[in-house]
């Protein structure tokens, strides 16, 4: 696999074909794929913390989530040029599983957020397979492995936050049937239509933080930790 090394935390060099055509050519194998998402907050955090680091590194891809990253390979001389966000990532995957005829489980979120999302979901795509849904507030660890297996599905989603979804991939995959893993965070919401995401002129430009930033401008902290990142990669 081609990836970057920056801050210490491996990235993907991949695209959104290139990804598609690899994770589903597993299907069928006694392979599996884990997908995290990295951006540069998670990174700062991640050169800080050898655990996350670990983590983080541990995935067979960790996808360019985040401008900042793109940035962060041009600074260093590197060869990423395409974000990979994680929402866009599973409405690509899940758009392929229902060309392929395979099947999706989606577990994580709120009560009902799952199955919203996978209404949504399948009135897009028609002939997705949608083996089930479980939110994330199953206390009985054996009873969401027990239920995923049972439903047999091709890929997981997990939407449990981050970095406690990465964890729970990382602890049970090897439990699992499932060929492809994503932790995915709050796509579940953007995709019931809970939680408005920035338009796409600012997802077109890498843009959304700014975005976020205006709705929600006590996030000046977080979003502080952009320029700091890019200093870091500077000086390293």
């Amino acid at each position: 696999m081609d990836k970057e090394n920056i801050l210490g935390v491996q990235v993907s060099n991949e695209t959104y074909d290139s990804l598609k055509e690899k994770l589903f050519g597993l299907i069928g194998t006694d392979k599996q794929a884990f997908i995290v998402a990295v951006n540069p907050e998670k990174i700062m955090k991640a050169s800080e913390d050898p655990d996350l680091k670990k983590l983080i590194n541990q995935a067979d891809y960790q996808i360019p989530d985040g401008i900042g990253v793109l940035l962060a390979s041009r600074l260093q001389r590197g060869s990423i040029r395409e974000r990979i966000t994680g929402i866009d990532l599973m409405q690509t995957l899940v758009a392929e599983a229902a060309a392929k005829q395979k099947k999706v489980f989606m577990y994580g979120g709120k009560p009902g957020v799952a199955d919203q999302a996978a209404e949504k979901l399948q009135a897009q795509y028609p002939d997705l397979q949608i083996a089930g849904t479980m939110n994330g507030y199953e206390k009985d660890q054996q009873k969401v492995i027990d239920t995923i297996n049972q439903a047999n599905p091709d890929v997981l989603f997990v939407a449990l936050g981050s970095p406690r979804q990465e964890e729970w991939i990382r602890d049970n995959k090897e439990k699992l049937n499932v060929s492809i893993f994503q932790g995915v965070g709050g796509s579940y919401d953007v995709i019931a239509g809970n939680l408005k995401r920035a338009p796409k002129i600012f997802i077109k430009f890498g843009l959304e933080w700014f975005y976020r930033l205006l709705a929600e401008p006590w996030r000046i902290k977080r979003q502080l930790a952009l320029p700091k990142f890019l200093l870091k990669v500077l000086k390293r």
